[in-house]
């Protein structure tokens, strides 16, 4: 874990350690290291605020207004926040704990950018448990920036799709010829409804259509 940590946090870290854990200096230097699990606390309440609608008691008519000008944060930042709070609380709800806020060393406890990508890779076809459970240690573990965690997705993304080239071909060919199904349906509805074509082409259409869809769930 060492590799991880930032030089300032070491030297916080050994502060802590040697000031007194009933002195005002012991506090600041623990409120600067759960600096970076505030952003939970900041999901959590906002959380509420969304579900039930607070921010019109407080005279905002939508939550983009008000945490633009209450709170400060773009909406792209708040929704990031909610779906890595969300996230947690589905399916990583440990990691909500106080126990662990308390017990993890600052350089490793995660911040929002990094769940949102841990997030999405949980979401990733490509994936297998093992390599969601490796990239989870790298976040909650190791405390790796979100830029890392992007790089190792992308990675091992590429690897799966070299490692079954058959699969991922078979992907883009179920993809394209349902994306061709739906467009010979609206044409074929089209022409149809206008009488644009003879009966018999219109039939031939339904027949490729049908031929299509057999291939598909074949």
């Amino acid at each position: 874990m060492a590799a991880f940590k930032t030089k300032s946090l070491e030297n916080i870290e050994q502060k802590i350690k040697d000031a007194d854990e009933n002195s005002f200096r012991y506090q600041v230097l623990k409120s600067a290291k759960n600096f970076k699990t505030s952003w939970i606390e900041l999901g959590r309440s906002l959380c509420g605020v969304w579900k039930d609608k607070m921010y019109k008691e407080w005279g905002y008519s939508t939550f983009e207004a008000y945490i633009s000008r209450e709170i400060g944060i773009r909406k792209q930042t708040a929704m990031k926040l909610l779906k890595s709070y969300w996230f947690l609380e589905k399916e990583e709800p440990q990691y909500l704990k106080n126990e662990y806020a308390q017990s993890a060393e600052a350089s490793t406890l995660p911040n929002y950018e990094s769940v949102y990508v841990l997030r999405q890779a949980k979401a990733k076809k490509e994936l297998d448990s093992n390599d969601y459970i490796n990239l989870k240690k790298e976040v909650f573990e190791k405390g790796r920036d979100a830029g890392d965690i992007k790089r190792d997705l992308a990675s091992l993304i590429r690897q799966r799709e070299e490692l079954k080239p058959q699969e991922a071909w078979e992907k883009r060919r179920l993809s394209t010829v349902k994306r061709f199904i739906t467009v010979l349906k609206s044409l074929k509805y089209e022409i149809e409804s206008s009488k644009l074509l003879p009966a018999s082409i219109i039939k031939e259409a339904s027949e490729l259509i049908k031929k299509l869809e057999a291939g598909i769930d074949s």
